[in-house]
């Protein structure tokens, strides 16, 4: 499966869910993220619809100082955050995917919010990136 087009991925071979968990979080904590929310799709799916999935959750992080830039230039904006970060198993590794904050802030018509997204655009980019130097470190 092809990368997003709307998203920034990393792929980490011999990386464990947990290790790539672990690893995003701390990154994004350095750029001044934070996990808000985490959806459990592999427990949602296998408690609703009795089906198994690979492990996957959907972290929603955010920025706060970003978020209050975007929410007081667009008071909408907050449909479209916080800005959703996928961990998934992958084939005896890790994959993390970051959805694009100029993809996502494209929707809005408002060429202020281009700055604000620019900048979780680079935080988010920084922390992914992150990662590639410690793919082959445990």
């Amino acid at each position: 499966m092809a990368d997003p087009a709307y998203g920034m991925t990393v792929h980490l071979p011999n990386v464990s869910y947990e290790e790539a968990r672990r690893r995003i979080e701390e990154a994004l904590k350095a750029e001044g993220f934070g996990i808000l929310t985490e959806i459990d799709v592999c427990q949602t799916l296998k408690q609703k619809l009795g089906v198994d999935f690979r492990r996957y959750s959907i972290l929603g992080a955010c920025n706060p100082q970003l978020a209050h830039g975007a929410l007081q230039t667009e008071p909408y904006i907050g449909l479209l955050l916080p800005c959703n970060v996928v961990v998934a198993e992958e084939d005896g590794g890790a994959v993390v995917s970051i959805l694009d904050p100029k993809a996502m802030f494209a929707v809005v018509e408002n060429a202020a919010l281009e700055a604000v997204a620019a900048e979780a655009r680079e935080r988010l980019g920084r922390a992914l990136d992150s990662l590639k130097s410690t793919a082959g470190a445990a």
